[in-house]
């Protein structure tokens, strides 16, 4: 990860407890496994984990947290793993269950977790706690959901901050829900690993677990959330398809580096043996740093050379394998890159390649790199930062991982299928986009007999241009279809998941294999029908469609707020109450500058501002949350409130009580933070309701802004 990622950490909501130095590098490297202990983790392979590196004081007390994972490996079994590292206090877990998740926060059956035979556990500072083995069938590649209970105040919490993934919390006092089946007391959420650092399993098929070692690109900065498409996952779905799996944990660390570490992060050499030596069935790592000890770290290539080949032999010592990922480019990242820094990259390159040192070596290097300038990122996977990548990089760094070489896995299958492009655009009522699907043989032998098919949303079709089957494909040979995908004429605006799936003959036996990819259905202009109406005071002209309950508006307008009013809107004439509530979903916006805004808009008359009742919630990329109204009555939104980070899809909610209007936000439309209050003295009676966009592009002459909303209504 990058010092951007590090310093986003360092501004969270949340207070890094001030925990001693001393205290957390000595819980961080613990002395080797007695023999006890090693006779405690026999069986078991971990199947989901990750690195605890930090502490923040929630300030809550009686609280439950409802946390998801995607395990890798199945079993018959299951565990958890538990660490309060970064304290310097205890922890107690009043209650704990498991089970598969049923959807959101609801889990299907949760099963009593218990602790050397108690329900309860106290967990001291910088210690760990398993809990007892559960029978539970535990497909692999399956979502679990593990609940902890935390009588009276909880002082602390030990965490993994960035999980991109939405963790569930009862409110402050909210009580022990541990065994709900349902969801429903879990109203506020979060994005952060607390106190759970492994799933273990046993009785699965699985032949040991490979461990990812590494930073931020590990960690799954800038993939996509609750999505499972860090390359560590995708790894894992490729192991599925073998006949012995493995399972797969991710011990990545934004910010992560070999040659040294920082308060709260710690080098990969400090945390080998907690991360890595220790974990349960572990048999082959795949070492992924350096790219942040060469850029803003201030290593040579030599010092991360010698870095690896302590990693390496200390593996070696406990009889773990080590593979080598080639350090990525990352020309365009900030100021970090140099001629001399490129120099170090290659040479740290040319050591993982032919150093002799590593058990084998992924080209992850290669697998991104932009062949006409293989120091930057090729752009069909760079995120848009030039360090981390897109899903498809994520992918292309899995798929560039011998399985043979882990030596965890059997009779895998050996040709893959990829879409491309990573995330096509289809227009509304408009022509074909092509997506190409491409198979490619990576294994030792041929494959013969290769068919191709998409899966696409109910009324959507696909005209291939050429055959969809292949005859013969020899190692290291590709084969592709390019088709001509159309949405269907009613397809809701938005995301879509297409699919690929192929089959082939390999060694006699039929093998499959799948990819997918986000396809986004783009509105295109169109009338909006009765009883909603339109109005714009732009100079720009504003377009408007609708789709069912969505909307879009294409809007110009220099600002929204002070002494201008320039937006375009699509509203309901008398819609809002005089004390009611009106609510929509800020689906996306685009395409014009950081200040433009998109939300929901009340007024006495919503094509006369100056009548009076002029309210307005918008959500801004620079600003966040934007509370806007009118205090005097003239027309202009001359009060504000809101701020922090951007968010979509966003919803709104403005509350309406005579002249007092209040405003809310959500994330999800269940667990709503207060954005802020305020009076609205020309608020008279029943007044117009609707949604809003301005492209604010006072500094950005001519430039338009497109906002997407669903799920508007008006309600007493």
């Amino acid at each position: 990860m990058s010092r951007r990622l590090e310093h986003l950490w360092g501004h969270r909501r949340f207070t890094v407890l001030a925990t001693a130095l001393a205290a957390t590098v000595a819980a961080l490297l613990p002395p080797a496994p007695a023999a006890a202990e090693t006779t405690q983790q026999r069986g078991w392979t971990g199947t989901w984990a990750t690195a605890q590196h930090a502490a923040y004081d929630p300030g809550t007390s009686e609280v439950t947290v409802r946390i998801p994972v995607r395990v890798s490996a199945g079993g018959s079994s299951v565990r958890i793993r538990l660490t309060n590292g970064f304290s310097t206090e205890p922890v107690t877990i009043g209650h704990a269950t498991v089970g598969l998740r049923g959807g959101g926060s609801a889990v299907r059956k949760p099963q009593q977790l218990r602790f050397g035979g108690k329900s309860e556990v106290t967990i001291a500072a910088g210690e760990q706690a398993a809990s007892d083995q559960v029978r539970l069938t535990v497909p692999a590649r399956s979502d679990l959901v593990v609940s902890l209970y935390f009588p009276g105040r909880l002082t602390h919490v030990s965490q993994h901050w960035m999980g991109l993934q939405t963790v569930y919390w009862t409110p402050d006092g909210g009580g022990d829900h541990a065994s709900d089946s349902d969801g429903d007391a879990f109203t506020q959420t979060d994005s952060t690993f607390p106190f759970l650092t492994g799933v273990d399993v046993r009785g699965g098929n699985a032949a040991g677990a490979v461990v990812a070692l590494g930073d931020s690109i590990t960690d799954g900065a800038a993939s996509t959330s609750n999505a499972n498409r860090r390359w560590p996952d995708y790894l894992a779905g490729r192991l599925s398809a073998c006949s012995t799996t493995a399972g797969v944990l991710n011990e990545g660390i934004s910010g992560n580096r070999i040659t040294a570490g920082a308060d709260g992060n710690p080098s990969a050499l400090d945390r080998l043996e907690r991360d890595v030596l220790s974990q349960p069935g572990a048999r082959t790592v795949v070492l992924f740093e350096g790219v942040n000890d060469l850029s803003w770290g201030g290593a040579t290539g030599d010092q991360v050379i010698d870095g690896m080949k302590e990693i390496v032999r200390r593996a070696h010592e406990r009889g773990l394998r080590v593979i080598g990922a080639t350090v990525v480019p990352y020309r365009g990242w900030g100021d970090w890159w140099t001629e001399a820094k490129e120099a170090d990259r290659q040479k740290v390159n040319t050591f993982v390649r032919d150093g002799g040192v590593f058990d084998g070596y992924a080209e992850f290097d290669k697998a991104v790199r932009d062949p006409d300038d293989p120091t930057r990122y090729g752009a069909a996977f760079d995120s848009g930062d030039h360090l981390h990548p897109n899903d498809t990089g994520m992918k292309a760094f899995a798929d560039a991982v011998d399985l043979a070489g882990l030596r965890v896995a059997r009779d895998c299958p050996s040709a893959r299928v990829r879409l491309t492009p990573y995330r096509p655009t289809l227009q509304a009522d408009g022509d074909g986009t092509e997506i190409t699907s491409t198979v490619t043989n990576t294994g030792p032998r041929a494959v013969t007999q290769v068919r191709s098919r998409l899966d696409l949303p109910d009324g959507w079709s696909a005209e291939p241009a050429g055959s969809t089957r292949t005859r013969f494909l020899a190692p290291g040979d590709s084969a592709t279809v390019t088709w001509t995908v159309t949405p269907a004429a009613d397809a809701v605006w938005g995301t879509h998941q297409l699919g690929v799936r192929t089959s082939f003959v390999q060694d006699g036996r039929r093998r499959h294999d799948s990819d997918s990819v986000d396809a986004t259905v783009a509105p295109a202009p169109s009338e909006v029908r009765a009883p909603y109406l339109t109005t714009a005071t732009t100079t720009e002209k504003a377009q408007y469609a609708q789709n069912g309950d969505q909307f879009a508006i294409w809007a110009g307008g220099q600002d929204l707020s002070g002494w201008k009013d320039e937006k375009a809107a699509v509203y309901l004439a008398d819609a809002a109450p005089p004390s009611g509530t009106v609510t929509a979903r800020v689906v996306g916006q685009t395409g014009s500058g950081p200040s433009a805004k998109a939300g929901i808009a009340v007024a006495n008359d919503l094509t006369e501002p100056e009548a009076g009742g002029y309210a307005v919630l918008t959500m801004s990329a620079q600003y966040g949350l934007e509370f806007l109204t009118d205090s005097d009555g003239d027309g202009k939104l001359d009060t504000w409130a809101g701020g922090g980070s951007s968010y979509h899809p966003a919803w709104l909610k403005l509350v309406r009580d005579g002249t007092a209007c209040t405003a809310y936000a959500s994330s999800d439309g269940t667990a709503w933070q207060q954005v802020g209050t305020a009076t609205v003295p020309s608020a008279n009676g029943t007044g117009d309701a609707g949604l809003v966009a301005s492209a604010v592009n006072l500094n950005y002459p001519g430039q338009i802004t497109t906002a997407l909303f669903d799920s508007f209504s008006t309600h007493d």
